[in-house]
């Protein structure tokens, strides 16, 4: 793990601090240490894997943590991602046949699960994988504490993004990655003096386990909770927490489902995943008076890309952009033959970055994440202005075609979210017999009539990308990570069930 050095500096200065709490069990930073050393002897006596089809250049031994948001999470991933092992953590709400998939591949020394009954620890069995189920573990968990290793060489993390397919790919980081990225880290988002810090998010997720690393980092008490559920996450926030992660969403979830007074003890309200709209930097106003509200863009492969920073009681920069380069990223926006077209034109985004990860272990379509001479890019699609902002607007793959004419959902989506009593939007095209595709929106809100969506995004839009038929949904699916379920979205559109409702003007 990137941060053993300052874990141990931590222990020793402020043993009785919480590091972890969740869903109120709560372990201090003296029990963390604890328990990972514990941990790592035993990850260290297993026998290794003899399965094991790819080769991971300085990793001896490879746990897989399927544990989701466990209070045991942190000791797990602690003891993995010391040397010279790596950790590969699995969201155990995915499918079983995907986790199936994943696990096999793998090929772990070992699989640590919450639940002895739960579908991972049954695929684990079967593959003749050593599963432990944690908070029952067949080893003593208060023995006595060693040192970590802190070299800051090698692979110690392997995660899972989707691309281009439904299949998950498999990229792996090297700890050398990380350490710069929170060194940095802690200047942009002043963590100096150890915020506590609360995430909701699925800990199997880049955002929230970046965000409780850069936490205990940091010396701060990581808070989360077991099942995202709005007014649970509400009132732990209005306990005097001082920092809140969280996707769009959650955030939008929060301000919902709290009727009390605004959280003056919340400073800092980071997002990312999906571009804030005007309304729920609104709401996060009213609701976090005191706080700073910031987004940052990044990928899983890539890392952060940009970061911005709103701030009192106006945006110090345009709302349809995502802020400028995060420090020591160089941003390019360039054409299909990679040459830099410079400011105010579009183009795929590329970054020259120190951040990125080191590849895949499978997965590798070519057609997400690469690495040219010209950079790298996850073939997002976006333009850059004279000052450095960054707009997004969408991903290559994702572009619409209606009647010869090139949209992005996401271009659509910033318009539709400007509307006044729109509180979210979704947009993708469906096949059409004469425009090839049109273009189809579903919003929330309190916006019931297809006649105001359409004048508003006239106002915004050219005629060609205004979508040709407007759904009401009253609750988003989600997924794991807190974002929209797109596709389940869209399959309600074409069934015709009863997630979605028509709007006629």
């Amino acid at each position: 793990m990137p941060i053993h050095r300052e874990l141990l500096r931590h222990v020793t200065e402020r043993p009785e601090k919480p590091a972890v709490v969740i869903d109120g069990g709560s372990l201090s930073y003296g029990e963390l240490y604890s328990r990972a050393c514990a941990i790592h002897r035993f990850i260290q006596a297993l026998p290794r894997s003899k399965r094991r089809s790819f080769d991971l250049p300085g990793v001896e031994k490879l746990l897989a943590v399927s544990l989701g948001n466990h209070i045991g999470f942190a000791g797990y991933f602690v003891a993995a991602t010391a040397l010279p092992n790596a950790c590969a953590v699995i969201d155990p709400m995915m499918p079983e046949a995907r986790i199936e998939r994943i696990v096999e591949r793998l090929a772990p020394d070992v699989l640590v699960v919450n639940d002895a009954a739960c579908p991972s620890a049954e695929i684990g069995r079967g593959l003749g994988i050593p599963v432990i189920v944690a908070g029952t573990e067949p080893f003593s968990l208060t023995a006595k504490t060693d040192a970590f290793p802190v070299d800051a060489e090698g692979i110690f993390l392997i995660g899972f993004t989707s691309g281009t397919t439904a299949e998950p790919k498999a990229y792996y980081r090297s700890r050398q990655q990380w350490r710069r990225s929170l060194e940095r880290g802690r200047l942009v988002f002043e963590l100096q003096d150890a915020p506590s810090t609360l995430c909701p998010g699925a800990l199997a997720h880049g955002l929230a386990l970046y965000a409780l690393v850069e936490a205990l980092d940091a010396g701060a008490t990581f808070h989360s909770v077991g099942k995202w559920d709005a007014g649970t996450v509400a009132q732990i926030l209005s306990s005097g927490i001082e920092r809140l992660v969280a996707v769009p969403t959650h955030v939008a979830g929060i301000a919902r489902a709290w009727a009390g007074e605004p959280m003056t003890s919340l400073r800092d309200v980071l997002t990312a995943g999906s571009k804030l709209n005007l309304g729920e930097i609104e709401s996060m106003r009213r609701l976090f008076p005191k706080a700073r509200i910031r987004e940052y863009y990044g990928a899983s492969e890539i890392g952060f890309m940009t970061v911005s920073t709103l701030a009192g009681g106006a945006s110090d920069f345009p709302i349809d952009r995502v802020g400028q380069a995060y420090p020591g990223i160089k941003i390019s926006i360039r054409d299909p033959e990679e040459n830099d077209v410079g400011t105010d034109v579009p183009g795929t985004i590329f970054v020259d970055s120190d951040l990125i990860a080191d590849g895949y272990l499978w997965g590798d379509d070519g057609q997400a994440f690469r690495v040219t001479p010209a950079g790298a890019t996850v073939g997002d699609l976006g333009e850059i202005d004279a000052n450095g902002m960054l707009r997004v607007i969408g991903r290559a793959g994702g572009m619409m075609i209606t009647g010869g004419n090139n949209v992005y959902p996401a271009e659509v989506e910033s318009a539709l979210k400007s509307c006044p009593d729109v509180e979210d939007a979704v947009v993708f095209g469906l096949p059409d017999a004469y425009y090839g595709q049109r273009i189809v929106a579903v919003v929330s809100g309190e916006v019931t009539d297809a006649k105001i969506l359409a004048d508003h995004c006239a106002g915004k839009l050219a005629r060609f990308k205004i979508p040709r038929q407007f759904y009401h949904i009253g609750s988003w699916p989600m997924t794991s990570s807190g974002k929209i379920a797109r596709g389940q979205v869209e399959a309600s559109v074409i069934s015709g069930d009863d997630l979605v409702l028509r709007l006629s003007a």
